[in-house]
């Protein structure tokens, strides 16, 4: 179990580690809005102070709603700012400081006064609420008698929890929060919850403050929609058309046209049975049983209508013509539903999401079946009459499919004199099926134009926050413009950003229809603008619908090997070929020995001599060049945290490390650091990953528009098999293992779907021969669909050049 193996390595841990937290979420948890807190007044601390306090719990019980992640620079803290020097001064050391906190700043349960009548509950109230408390606490007593206060010895304020931290809306500094549903959740239905809940907040906050969302998933999904639902109006339409034009009555294009409606409907059903929703892929599934419903029906149809024109009447012609039929019904019924059924089996994130494709067609074919061997017989007898003559179009194609139907029997008997040309002809048609197939680029999902997009900021390993927060201002300057023209909705910029990088860029722009230029467009102008500033990397995409994790660079390639020295040199060899292919772009890997770091080594045995433990040098060093929460105080019943740390100017240079004092066990003296430690400055990666427990390094990289993600991974592929040794382990991650995945279990469904087939075929036929003359249609099948994408590939591409 997970968790048993977190609580053994946990014990291992040094004493001050946080516990590790064992969560059970989507791979592809990430907020479906944010919602930003904005106001000219309140400061971003305070702001964020708002947010936890009065708002973030009212959207946590929202139905449907997973998590709420806050995003600012944190509430209010006790920043205590040590002085080293007013402390060495004082014969005062940072532990001194951090026990008299810990010592004065309690509230204990003091038991209870039992009277006659009542009990009385006893508190110890904490005296420590504001600044000026806690600069007026006794650290200690002077030689001269006179109590030490830590007023003395540090800056006292209250400050951000996080105050290196930037995070700006449209130019403002704000505070927000992002929404993640429950994995179950509806994202509409959800969303919606949280529409009402802002529209009632925001009727509630004093003076300035407003509620603003942003980045909403919904209107994607409203608007793919709606266009379905165009769809499926259109495809009814153009249907009932064709049936008309051939069958030459409005009588007889009523009769299949009645079917939609019904197999659609009845499709909800199924639906209902196994838990799925209305969706963009259920949806589309009907979409496609529009033209597959009426087949059945039209097949019905069509040989009662003959038998009518034959002299037959209506009634007794709709009997027998659906009886001689109905076998070709079942049949073709079966060997569909047994297509698409194999589908509903895939494991990976494809299987998932379109086994709701698969259950919703085989139940719009099943459906469509029994209509037809019922609800089309009955309206054929009612509906159907012979015609007394026929209209010219209906002549014409007569006249037509007598003249195909001709020539195609003249070349069946031709073809049939040599057989073995049929069989060169299918062999020489799944050849070029192949070809065709490794001609065509290859990607996991097609890039969606979500209205949204988000930039990741890269900059060099160590650099300044001061510095960066320049460089996010001069983000946010390129992006000004299209910001004042209304074209972007919401701009977001934060530092630091997520999984170690150094900021995060997330952009909304105005809805389809209202925005002058699109995502793709507007991602490009702005690349080229962010190209310029110096120091940053800015890389943005647009989410893929179907992608792990949500997002991030579609090409993730992850090499394995025995030693970090090793994955360092095959990462370079790698970088210098990838980068003479054009079609890869923003190469970057996660194991960089760029970042400046500072190694202390203690003289053990001096520090044993004196009595001053390694421990206390760590400690010292870790409150006053990082931070260290020692303890809480509590303003209005919201507990703060009070948070140690030396002065800004004492921890700027290497000089300051040395002239840290920490006090001997043995005379009680204080000892500055340079007398027992040795300070080596040098460089090395911030993070050393693991992959499948192996020493690994992760490379990624953007595509080139045209350039598709099959490629990509193919010829970085070619590169670690001629370029590297054979040790060199590959793995994916991201979108690409979802590719991975989802190519080589696709192939293997494709190869179930036609064996099942062709059982299905022999088991109707009881031959083995009927079945594979049927199934030499298949290769053909497939040229025509890769065919029509290498030429909607072609077209597409000449188009948007």
């Amino acid at each position: 179990d997970v968790r048993d193996r977190v609580a053994r390595a946990a014990r291992r841990l040094p004493p001050d580690t946080e516990p590790p937290i064992v969560s059970k979420a989507d791979a592809d948890t990430r907020p479906v809005m944010w919602v930003t807190l904005a106001s000219d007044q309140l400061s971003t601390m305070e702001l964020t102070d708002y947010l936890e306090r009065y708002i973030v719990d009212r959207f946590a019980v929202v139905p449907g709603v997973s998590q709420v992640v806050v995003q600012g620079s944190g509430g209010p803290s006790m920043r205590v700012w040590l002085d080293r020097l007013a402390l060495a001064a004082r014969n005062i050391t940072v532990t001194d400081v951090e026990n008299a906190l810990r010592r004065e700043n309690l509230e204990l349960p003091a038991g209870r006064l039992e009277s006659e009548s009542r009990d009385f509950q006893v508190r110890l109230a904490r005296n420590y609420q504001t600044a000026e408390d806690f600069r007026a606490l006794a650290i200690s007593q002077g030689a001269d008698g006179h109590l030490i206060r830590l007023g003395e010895v540090a800056n006292v304020e209250v400050g951000p929890r996080v105050p290196r931290r930037f995070f700006r809306t449209n130019g403002r500094n704000t505070s927000g929060f992002g929404v993640v549903k429950q994995s179950t959740a509806n994202t509409v239905d959800v969303l919606d919850g949280v529409k009402a809940e802002v529209a009632a907040i925001n009727a509630e906050l004093p003076g300035d403050l407003e509620l603003i969302p942003s980045g909403d998933d919904s209107l994607f999904i409203r608007a793919a929609i709606n266009s379905v639902y165009m769809t499926i109006g259109i495809t009814t339409v153009l249907v009932g058309l064709v049936i008309f034009v051939f069958l030459g009555s409005l009588r007889a294009m009523v009769i299949p046209l009645v079917t939609i409606p019904v197999c659609l409907v009845a499709s909800f059903m199924a639906l209902a049975a196994v838990g799925f929703s209305i969706n963009l892929i259920t949806l589309l599934a009907l979409v496609l049983s529009i033209g597959m419903v009426v087949d059945d029906s039209i097949v019905v149809l069509e040989n009662a209508h003959r038998r009518i024109e034959h002299g037959e009447a209506p009634l007794l012609a709709a009997y027998n013509g659906t009886r001689q039929v109905a076998f070709a019904v079942i049949a073709t019924t079966v060997v569909l539903v047994s297509v698409f059924a194999p589908i509903a089996f895939l494991r990976d994130n494809v299987g998932r999401i379109f086994a709701e494709l698969a259950v919703t067609v085989s139940a719009a074919l099943i459906f469509s079946s029994v209509l037809a061997l019922s609800l089309t017989p009955m309206m054929c007898s009612k509906l159907l009459r012979p015609a007394h003559r026929e209209s010219r179009t209906t002549r014409r194609l007569d006249q037509t499919f007598d003249w195909l139907s001709g020539r195609y029997q003249r070349a069946l008997a031709g073809l049939l004199r040599v057989p073995w040309v049929a069989v060169l002809v299918a062999l020489g048609t799944g050849a070029s099926a192949y070809g065709l197939f490794r001609l065509i680029p290859q990607e996991y999902a097609p890039v969606e134009d979500q209205g949204a997009f988000v930039a990741m900021i890269q900059a060099p390993e160590g650099v300044g926050f001061d510095h960066l927060s320049e460089q996010a201002r001069k983000i946010e300057a390129i992006m000004q413009p299209y910001i004042d023209s209304g074209d972007i909705q919401r701009a977001v910029v934060s530092m630091p950003g997520f999984g170690g990088r150094a900021g995060a860029v997330s952009v909304t722009l105005k809805p389809w229809g209202e925005t002058s230029i699109s995502t793709p467009e507007l991602m490009e102008r702005l690349n080229r603008e962010w190209e310029a500033i110096p120091d940053v990397r800015i890389m943005a995409f647009m989410r893929s619908g179907l992608s792990r994790g949500g997002g991030g660079q579609p090409v993730q390639l992850v090499l394995g090997g025995p030693t970090y020295e090793e994955l360092a040199r095959w990462r370079d060899i790698i970088f210098a070929r990838a980068a003479e292919n054009p079609g890869l772009t923003r190469l970057d890997s996660d194991l960089k020995e760029t970042q400046p770091q500072v190694l202390v080594r203690v003289d053990k045995d001096r520090a044993a001599s004196l009595g001053v433990s390694v421990r206390d040098i760590g400690l010292t060093l870790q409150t006053l060049m990082s931070e260290r929460q020692v303890t809480t105080y509590v303003v209005d019943g919201e507990e703060y945290d009070v948070v140690l740390q030396a002065q800004q100017d004492q921890r700027s240079s290497y000089a300051d490390l040395r002239n840290v004092f920490v006090r001997a066990e043995s005379t009680g003296a204080l000892i500055p650091l340079s007398n027992l430690t040795e300070i080596e400055g040098s460089a090395g990666p911030g993070v050393l990953n693991r992959y499948n427990r192996l020493r690994a390094v992760t490379i990624t990289a953007n595509l080139e528009p045209g350039y598709s993600l099959g490629e990509a991974l193919t010829y970085l592929e070619n590169l670690v098999r001629t370029e590297l040794p054979a040790t060199a382990q590959i793995n994916y991650q991201g979108e690409s293992l979802e590719y991975k995945e989802a190519s080589g279990s696709l192939l293997f469904t494709f190869a179930i779907a036609l064996l099942v087939v062709f059982l299905v075929l022999a088991a109707q036929f009881e031959s083995f021969v009927h079945p594979l003359v049927i199934m030499m249609t298949v290769p053909l099948a497939v040229v025509g669909g890769l065919v029509g994408l290498f030429l909607a590939d072609k077209t597409l591409n000449i188009y948007s050049q």
